[in-house]
Order: structure tokens, then sequence, then C-alpha cells
């Protein structure tokens, strides 16, 4: 029985999802998943209350990084699309002026739901890495966990697993404290 090849996936593939789908190329195929709940949405909006001001404008913080909310990423032949991704400023000093980048960010933040944890966990985590993404964040707020990796020697090392009202202080972002609790409640 002959196998018929699937159709390697375009760009324009993504650009013609509907508005209410989040498009990605993984491994060539087009991935379309919903857009996320809004218990999803609050844990992102969170972080990125707490991540912000502090690394992306310098207020109570170091600055020198780019935060951005569900940026789109050209990495070889994968479209990827994280929840939260930051680049450093030394890396990016501005902001492309198109709508993806194809510069790895330095830190990547997935927020798991039932519907992606697999493509999460299992399928971008490996292409991250290879890439040369830093610091990846694993949130499931479904679990109220936080999973905190670097990449070290091609290899993702688990620096700490904090749940439910832990206070964290997590690479590349440890210089504060975030409180889970804050981004369980509403």
């Amino acid at each position: 029985m002959a196998h018929r090849a699937r159709k390697k996936a375009r760009y324009e593939d993504l650009c013609n999802l509907p508005d209410h789908l989040v498009g990605e190329i993984v491994n060539g195929e087009l991935v379309a998943t919903p857009r996320p709940l809004y218990r999803h949405g609050r844990v992102a909006a969170g972080l990125m209350e707490e991540v912000g001001p502090p690394y992306q404008r310098g207020r109570g913080g170091p600055g020198g990084w780019w935060i951005l909310p569900e940026p789109e990423i050209h990495l070889g032949d994968h479209v990827l699309v994280p929840d939260l991704a930051g680049w450093r400023r030394e890396r990016m000093p501005a902001l492309p002026e198109g709508n993806w980048t194809s510069l790895p960010p330095d830190w990547v933040c997935e927020i798991l739901s039932p519907g992606t944890v697999r493509l999460d966990r299992v399928i971008k985590v490996p292409i991250y890495g290879e890439s040369r993404v830093g610091f990846l964040w694993l949130v499931d707020p479904g679990n109220r966990s936080l999973e905190v990796f670097r990449l070290e020697a091609n290899r993702w090392l688990l620096l700490g697993s904090f749940a439910e009202t832990d206070k964290a202080r997590a690479e590349p972002f440890q210089e504060i404290e975030i409180d889970l609790a804050d981004l369980w409640a509403g």
C-alpha cells in the first residue's frame, strides 16, 4: 500500500486561519488550536504584570528586556507562538518592524491547557532547545504550578518547581519574587 505524502504547511495556511484559532507550523504540519480560555489569559496577563515592569520598563528591576505576549517566532521550518517570550535587548536592540521574528528568544513561557499540553511539553519544548532558547517556564493553571528550566549542554535542566501559594524567584527573572497565589486568583 502506497503512503500518500502529507502536504507541507505553508505560511499562507496560517494567514488563512479564522481569527478564533492560533496557528503554528510544527514539523511541517499546520497546528490550529482554539484561543485560550480566560483563566489561561489571566495567568498570562498576571505574568506580564509581574515581569514586564521590572524587566521591560526597568521599574523596580534591571530592565533590558523585551517581553511580548503571543509573539510569532520563525525557528527554521517551525512557526511557533508561545504564550510569552522575552529577548534581552543586547541581542534584540529594537523590536522587529513586521509581525514576526526569526531571532530565538532568551526566555519562553508556555501556559498549559488540556488541549495543548502534549503540543507544548512534548513537541515544542525540544524545538526551543534546538533553537537555543535559554530559559523555559511551563505554567499549569489547572495544577497551579510553575516549572522553571534552563538550557545547559543542549538539555533542559529543571531549576525549580513551584505551586499553589509559593513565592518564586525564577531564572532569568530571579531578582523579583512572584507570588503564585496572585496568578491563580480571579
